[in-house]
């Protein structure tokens, strides 16, 4: 079982919806996603309802994740880190204690050609912010899907 993180900063807007995104891609008994926030804003919280109904116009449910934040331990825990941003990335790297770690973390964008290199958080714009964000995510999930072979749906 190939085990994926999606990381953000408060984790609810932008991994809430990466985790919700790729869940929908994948076969659940090959591939087990989760997400977590590199700050403890909002532990125990909900997504942020704006990501809730982006998700849910495109017939995703994340209404039952729950906010949790990003340890040391989730190098252990995950094969694959994915970060939304330059600073998450930072701060996820800062906790690392291994090369191998290290090597578990990749900005999502990374994966795929989208002539941007980071999702941009949503939180203080509109509900197209948050439509656009979906669409990067969306994009770049196809190709964790593509790359994982028949983890896929």
């Amino acid at each position: 079982m190939t085990k994926i993180l999606m990381v953000c900063l408060g984790n609810i807007c932008r991994s809430p919806l990466a985790e919700g995104i790729l869940k929908s891609k994948v076969d659940p008994s090959e591939v087990q996603v989760d997400s977590a926030g590199t700050a403890g804003y909002h532990v125990g919280s909900l997504p942020d309802p704006r990501s809730m109904d982006v998700a849910r116009k495109h017939g995703i449910d994340i209404g039952n994740q729950e906010c949790r934040k990003f340890t040391s331990l989730d190098f252990k825990e995950f094969d694959r880190i994915y970060v939304m941003d330059k600073s998450n990335y930072a701060n996820v790297i800062a906790l690392s204690k291994t090369k191998e770690e290290e090597e578990k973390v990749k900005l999502l964008l990374e994966v795929a050609e989208l002539g941007v290199a980071e999702v941009p958080d949503p939180y203080y714009g509109g509900q197209d912010g948050f439509e656009y964000v979906y669409q990067l995510i969306d994009r770049a999930c196809d190709q964790i899907v593509k790359d994982l072979g028949n983890g896929g749906k």
